[in-house]
């Protein structure tokens, strides 16, 4: 019965889609959003809403809202290569991240990408934003050699002018503006096409230091190092969104588009513009954190109001989304204001606050206005919907964790599973996670076992009725369900091992 509604559903889609353009598509990434730090996501748990998101709140009102979405890892750079490639984050070469700009890239060069997926459907693709992923550098003085990262703290011996390989324009995209990591780390360089774009006429590659960013009201994140002499991260946000805004007005009407926008909000240095489309940004909210909110909505207020100046808006999806969950920061959370929503933890860490996120889309005529969907899903479940959508066939061999949610955004319900289970993983403190049917199980990986093959269960959790409370419960120990506990353990290292892809 199930397969029969989804062929009926692809016949339709493609029925109506043979009628008209295929649609430009728009998936933006946005860096440590949790459920709670949009306002459409808070009010279904609380009328004390802090900051609004009216912007993104509109996507959710005029498209389909997931409630149970969750980042492939609760730590940006694994969960960016999973959302890249449609592959669970320990199919790379490093599992749990993180990588550092100067070092090998995790994507290998015959992977199936995003950008290469679109440029096959015919689309005109772009990426815009936080790459966050190795890629290529020359070593200072030398025409061949790659320069890679030791990883101390500053790193002067490589020539950042240019990208020489692995960069977004290697990864399937017509046209790329690059932050290597985002504004937390080097190079502090804006690179157009993987060429450094100066910031200034008299921008020159040199030092940035801390004591030079002080005098700009910036605290650095990461490591001092090269970087734009004009480099400033209060600027960076409305240099991305006006190039992006820009694209739309100048993309090709002959053919579709394609974009990736990874925004760099709302990750630390939090450094709001003072005003943006109009608004005034900085100073507006409790604290700098809850302004990037606020700097992050009216970016997608504009993104929306070029597609609409564009006539393009009613042939557009857009999916919204966030590498990993909320931030946990003390000023913020003195107003009242909860990034997590009412679930326990953040960012890195293996609670759900850590990798819930806001799931958004939105497709005029297609996706059912205000609709929700409490299918549980997973950020990488773009790359596979997006194929849908395109009409393409991905082979196993590229895509293995991916799943296709293409019926649930036309109104297919009945289905009520698209995965057997969710698999994910907290950051640096190396955990794995497996869901299956509400039960949580967390599964530590012993940090000087590189091979990670030794694996210890430390947690259970029941999900399905009272998330906040149950969270705080670990049944680990309870005999009742040590049955459970092998079952879901047995499951993640059989899956894990096999490398097969998950079946349902």
């Amino acid at each position: 019965m199930y397969k029969r509604l989804i062929f009926t559903i692809v016949i339709v889609f493609t029925i109506q889609l043979s009628a008209q353009k295929q649609p430009n598509i728009i998936v933006v990434l946005a860096d440590d959003i949790g459920v709670g730090d949009i306002s459409y996501y808070r009010k279904m748990h609380s009328n004390k809403i802090v900051v609004k998101t009216p912007a993104i709140d509109n996507l959710a009102k005029n498209g389909m809202t997931f409630t149970d979405a969750h980042s492939p890892a609760a730590l940006c750079a694994p969960s960016r290569y999973a959302v890249m490639t449609g592959n669970n984050c320990y199919r790379s070469y490093a599992p749990w991240g993180v990588w550092g700009a100067f070092q090998p890239s995790p994507i290998k060069e015959d992977q199936l990408t995003l950008g290469k997926l679109m440029k096959n459907a015919g689309y005109q693709t772009a990426f815009l934003g936080k790459w966050g992923f190795g890629m290529d550098f020359l070593r200072k003085g030398s025409a061949t050699e790659v320069y890679r990262s030791p990883r101390k703290r500053v790193e002067l011996d490589v020539d950042v002018r240019k990208i020489i390989g692995k960069g977004p324009l290697d990864n399937g995209f017509d046209y790329s503006l690059t932050f290597p990591a985002g504004i937390q780390n080097v190079p502090y360089v804006v690179y157009e096409n993987q060429e450094w774009m100066p910031l200034e006429q008299n921008s020159e590659i040199g030092y940035i230091s801390q004591e030079n960013m002080t005098k700009k009201g910036v605290t650095l994140d990461k490591d001092e190092g090269l970087g734009d002499t004009n480099w400033d991260p209060h600027n960076m946000g409305p240099l991305l969104v006006n190039k992006a805004v820009d694209y739309i007005a100048n993309a090709d009407t002959d053919k579709p588009f394609f974009m990736y926008y990874c925004s760099l909000a709302v990750h630390l240095p939090h450094t709001p513009t003072k005003k943006l489309n109009g608004e005034k940004i900085a100073g507006e909210t409790p604290s700098k954190h809850l302004d990037m909110v606020k700097e992050l909505d009216v970016q997608m207020a504009m993104l929306v109001a070029a597609l609409k100046k564009k006539g393009v808006y009613d042939n557009t999806v857009i999916v919204f989304t966030s590498d990993n969950g909320g931030l946990l920061k003390k000023k913020s959370i003195q107003a009242g204001h909860k990034s997590n929503d009412i679930y326990r933890g953040g960012k890195n860490q293996a609670y759900e606050g850590g990798h819930r996120v806001p799931f958004i889309a939105s497709w005029p005529g297609f996706i059912k206005e205000k609709s929700v969907s409490n299918i549980p899903v997973l950020g990488l479940d773009i790359l596979a919907t997006l194929a849908a959508i395109t009409n393409q066939n991905i082979t196993e061999d590229q895509v293995k964790d991916s799943a296709n949610l293409l019926p649930i955004l036309l109104g297919d319900n009945k289905n009520n599973k698209v995965h057997p289970y969710l698999v994910t993983q907290s950051g640096t403190g190396k955990e794995a996670i497996i869901i299956k049917d509400g039960w949580k199980l967390i599964i530590a990986f012993d940090k000087k076992d590189k091979t990670n093959s030794t694996r210890k269960p430390v947690a259970l959790f029941n999900l399905n009725t009272n998330i906040t409370e149950n969270e705080k419960q670990n049944l680990i120990d309870a005999p009742k369900y040590a049955s459970k506990v092998k079952n879901l353990f047995t499951t993640y290292n059989k899956y894990r091992d096999s490398g097969e892809k998950t079946k349902i």
